[in-house]
């Protein structure tokens, strides 16, 4: 079992940084992949990236590559979303989620879930 909880979310401009904590608990949280997955309203949930159980290997959609960046902390059970050169279109609720599959691209992969944290970029 393991239980996630995001922070960092909040409201930035275009062209605006944050960073999205995920903070794991379970003992085996360090066995699983992590991802981050967003939703915009009316929109389905969309893969944003994942990063391997090891840290040394990360996937990212398109739209977020060169701007995002994931990593982890396996020794603080946490992971990272730093998201820079922030878009109005990146305007969603973040999510991360813990696999035991890599890269993961399908929510219907992921085993648990945090509530999620709500970002807004204004243009």
């Amino acid at each position: 079992q393991v239980q996630l909880v995001e922070s960092g979310g909040g409201a930035v401009q275009a062209g605006g940084s944050l960073r999205l904590s995920c903070a794991a608990s379970g003992r085996d949280y360090s066995n699983y992949a992590m991802g981050w997955f967003r939703q915009a309203p009316k929109q389905e949930r969309e893969f944003v990236g994942a990063i391997h159980w090891s840290g040394v290997d990360t996937n990212y959609i398109d739209s977020v590559k060169g701007r995002f960046t994931i990593s982890r902390d396996n020794a603080k059970n946490m992971v990272y979303l730093q998201m820079n050169s922030l878009k109005p279109e990146d305007t969603a609720k973040y999510y991360c989620a813990a696999s035991r599959m890599y890269p993961g691209l399908r929510s219907y992969e992921y085993d648990y879930w945090g509530q999620g944290t709500q970002v807004t970029v204004s243009a």
